[in-house]
């Protein structure tokens, strides 16, 4: 709602500025016109008209979650697409759908061929740095892919933007701790995407449970998990070892898609999609 105040004259002083059939009130019950979302407080000489916007704003209208396995997640919201380390059917994505879809923004936490593969359409980001694309500002620092400072799997590209009317943090391609900067850059999102499997690069799930505690976003949506039977040569398990370190957080599990829509409190809900 938006409030506009602008001054109007006294009526009071001048009587033709109100219109009523019963004689003009005493100073102690000032006379009231409502006319639509229009009034006039005659004693305060004010006019306040409150204009109600026809739609939602955009900016506030939340996001929709889609998972297509792995860790790519398409986030749409506020009017924009914006697709999470698309991947090629290899490794521990072997015998996933490739995420071949259309989106605005594609944010990669690697050029790895299971987290940033170029199968899907839109504007690739991998590199850190502040980016202005699409109506969104996006952040982006490099770290460690690794364990070991990066010496096996290079860098990875942590990614924070707002989108929605959400703060969204993508820690989606990483194993290291973060760093005292990191924290600073990532703050406290509503929304947190981490990977959960464990392996070379990502976090195990006692590992993500600790970013997650010093970061304390609002909805966490694991990703890099596997859900059955790893292919061969897989080094991720599954999502329970994280969920059973987050013992006592809310778990939904709302299958492949998921709607978040501020404000979201400060409970913090764990959410498991397949």
């Amino acid at each position: 709602m938006v409030v506009r105040v602008r001054p109007a004259p006294n009526p009071m002083a001048d009587p033709k500025h109100l219109k009523t059939s019963s004689p003009l009130p005493g100073p102690s019950h000032p006379a009231v016109e409502l006319k639509g979302v229009a009034f006039a407080i005659a004693v305060l000489g004010l006019t306040i008209t409150t204009l109600t916007p026809s739609t939602t704003s955009r900016a506030a209208e939340g996001v929709t979650l889609t998972s297509y396995g792995h860790g790519a997640v398409l986030i749409q919201g506020g009017g924009t697409r914006v697709l999470l380390n698309p991947f090629q059917a290899v490794a521990c994505a072997s015998g996933l759908a490739e995420p071949r879809v259309s989106a605005d923004v594609i944010l990669a936490s690697s050029r790895l061929r299971d987290e940033g593969a170029p199968v899907a359409s839109g504007r690739l980001l991998v590199k850190p740095g502040s980016y202005r694309l699409a109506g969104l500002q996006i952040e982006g620092v490099a770290g460690p892919h690794d364990r070991v400072g990066g010496r096996r799997f290079g860098s990875s590209t942590l990614w924070r933007w707002r989108q929605g009317g959400l703060d969204i943090a993508h820690l989606g391609g990483t194993a290291a701790r973060l760093s005292p900067a990191d924290r600073v850059l990532l703050g406290r999102p509503d929304v947190l995407i981490i990977g959960v499997g464990g392996g070379a690069k990502i976090y195990t799930g006692e590992e993500a449970a600790e970013v997650v505690r010093e970061l304390q976003p609002r909805r966490v949506v694991p990703v890099h998990y596997n859900s059955g039977t790893p292919p061969a040569g897989c080094d991720q398990g599954s999502v329970e070892p994280f969920l059973q370190a987050m013992a006592g957080t809310t778990v939904r599990r709302p299958g492949r898609s998921v709607r978040v829509v501020p404000p979201l409190g400060d409970a913090m809900v764990i959410e498991v999609m397949h």
